[in-house]
């Protein structure tokens, strides 16, 4: 038997068992916004709650996943769940053109993920909800149930509706469907970071929190669907923290796993005695590298000096790149815990938001690179 494109929710028992009391009793929201960290299955659970709404017999668990409705869902067919996410504008396509030339591209990548249900996103990739997406939402929003009583909308990441050419009208758009929904209609968001979303959008739908997820159900779950070994997701799921889609990048050919590395030899440029070493580390990094990416790589260097800062201070058992454990002992300096690795971190953070807007990674990194000289023992600085 083909295994359906949606692999079972993984976790989030409480949460799920809320919204199925919620949903029985009849008090369940039309409009949710679904936020927690990344990679914790936030849309995943959203995809669970429209088979929920569409299932003919659920039961004391949920849908019932056997009956024509629910296969339709695990097999991302269901012509009224409509699930949206953030896509790369496609070259090329005209203004007039463009709404069309997105639900292309949204079909194409629906489909990716019907055959490639594991597949890890790749971290950077400039991506967004435009505002051509959410017309074609308000149209559907407009229209009859294809097959059943009801029309169910996810929309993931929903956060990257704002940034629109520094315009809000895709934002603005979903508001309006928002302030008066279809009696009809259920819109689930998702969110990692939910500041981002407008004001009036987070007013105007019920907030549903996940939390990460235990490590032993990342590693089960890994074991399970992924088919890695014990130990290997083990470690994976300690790196990720809780992510399902954030252990599903790290290892040997994962996209995390090159952020993870290149952050590490920043740390290691940081460490050294050497102004040139520090200056080659940041000249690596390409300039016309994507925002998303150089963002990565500064919250992977971000956990490399926590790590750093734990094994320092004793307290090796807090690491999180448990299978660099030898490396971190090695450079860790017992002077580098307290107000010194504070200032590293804020340092990063500081970074980050720069590398929001439109500067220059190796600029942003040679003098950040400057500044963590303070890792080091006074004694040898340069």
């Amino acid at each position: 038997m083909t295994r359906p494109a949606l692999l079972p929710v993984q976790g989030h028992e409480d949460t799920r068992q809320g919204l199925l009391r919620a949903f029985q009793a009849g008090e369940l929201a039309t409009s949710l916004l679904v936020h927690g960290p990344p990679g914790v299955g936030k849309q995943r659970l959203a995809l669970w709650l429209g088979q929920l709404l569409l299932c003919l017999q659920p039961d004391a668990d949920g849908p019932c996943g056997e009956c024509q409705p629910c296969r339709m869902v695990l097999r991302l067919e269901h012509p009224d769940l409509h699930w949206f996410f953030p896509l790369v504008r496609p070259r090329g396509a005209s203004a007039d053109r463009l709404q069309d030339a997105l639900e292309d591209a949204r079909a194409a990548e629906i489909e990716t993920r019907r055959t490639q249900p594991l597949r890890a996103p790749a971290p950077g990739e400039p991506t967004g909800i435009f505002l051509a997406q959410v017309q074609t939402l308000r149209r559907l929003v407009t229209a009859r149930p294809a097959m059943s009583t009801r029309k169910v909308f996810v929309i993931g990441q929903a956060e990257r509706l704002v940034p629109q050419e520094s315009s809000p009208e895709a934002a603005n758009a979903l508001l309006k469907i928002l302030e008066e929904p279809p009696a009809d209609t259920t819109i689930i968001l998702t969110a990692s970071d939910p500041d981002a979303l407008l004001p009036t959008i987070r007013s105007r739908t019920l907030g549903v929190r996940l939390r990460a997820l235990p490590e032993s159900e990342v590693a089960a779950f890994l074991e399970e669907y992924a088919g890695i070994s014990a130990e290997d997701a083990r470690t994976r799921a300690r790196i990720a923290e809780g992510s399902i889609g954030r252990a599903l990048g790290y290892g040997a050919d994962g996209a995390l796993e090159e952020l993870r590395q290149q952050a590490r030899e920043l740390l290691a440029a940081a460490l050294a005695n050497n102004e040139a070493a520090r200056l080659q580390a940041a000249h690596r990094q390409s300039p016309a590298g994507a925002r998303g990416a150089f963002s990565d790589v500064l919250e992977q260097l971000a956990r490399w000096i926590r790590d750093l800062a734990a094994v320092a201070s004793g307290a090796a058992d807090l690491v999180i790149n448990v299978d660099a454990i030898d490396w971190l002992r090695a450079n860790a300096d017992p002077g580098i815990v307290g107000n010194r690795a504070a200032e590293a971190i804020a340092a990063v953070e500081t970074a980050m938001d720069l590398a929001q807007g439109n500067v220059n990674p190796q600029l942003v990194l040679a003098d950040l690179l400057r500044t963590l000289r303070l890792l080091r023992p006074v004694a040898t600085r340069s």
